[in-house]
């Protein structure tokens, strides 16, 4: 089981840096951001049942927008951050260009879909620690500073949630809500112009 699960992560990732590497607002963007979601799921369930834990909605959600909070304020360092502009801009330039309702859904049933996988079957059989690890290594295939950055303190939190929660419903909880906060209101600080004075494409 843990060869296959390393294979989905290894498939799951190239998916991914493929899909942030694509036009924003493409039908390829969107189909590669289909089949990352869809690997993740297909990995996690075939990896047997995934425990969904306590069915407090609460806290998850205090601790998606608490870290939304915590993020807007880094965000507000990182505009100033060349380095880290560029790279946010990059990533939020499939938010600019995308329809809004696409863009949102996609997000969201990404970071439902990770925590399924990741803090599920991954958790279950590689432990807390390996599966936080393996959830950094995935983002580096965007190759964005920025998202590596931010996998690493989310995943560690995205980790105790499932902790606290016995089960992968804490954590996508806590992944929607934070996504959702973080897709409805980051944008304002990257706007679409920030590409032309400095910034890239993913």
């Amino acid at each position: 089981m843990k060869a296959f699960l390393t294979a989905v992560t290894a498939a799951g990732s190239g998916l991914l840096g493929a899909s942030l590497a694509s036009k924003p607002g493409s039908r390829r963007f969107h189909a590669l951001t289909a089949s990352v979601a869809a690997t993740w799921f297909a990995g996690a369930r075939s990896a047997g049942p995934v425990p969904r834990g306590r069915t407090d909605v609460v806290q998850p959600v205090l601790a998606g927008a608490g870290a939304f909070g915590a993020f807007y304020g880094c965000a507000l360092v990182a505009r100033r951050i060349p380095l880290l502009r560029r790279a946010i801009t990059g990533v939020l330039g499939h938010a600019h260009h995308g329809s809004t309702p696409t863009v949102v859904t996609t997000t969201l049933v990404t970071g439902a879909a990770e925590e399924v996988f990741f803090r599920g079957a991954l958790y279950d059989t590689f432990g807390p620690r390996a599966s936080t690890a393996m959830y950094v290594l995935s983002t580096t295939a965007t190759r964005n500073p920025a998202l590596v950055l931010a996998s690493a303190t989310m995943g560690t939190l995205f980790t105790l949630q499932r902790r606290w929660g016995g089960g992968v419903q804490a954590p996508v909880l806590t992944h929607v809500t934070w996504s959702a906060l973080m897709i409805g209101f980051l944008p304002r600080l990257f706007p679409p112009q920030d590409s032309s004075s400095g910034g890239a494409g993913p």
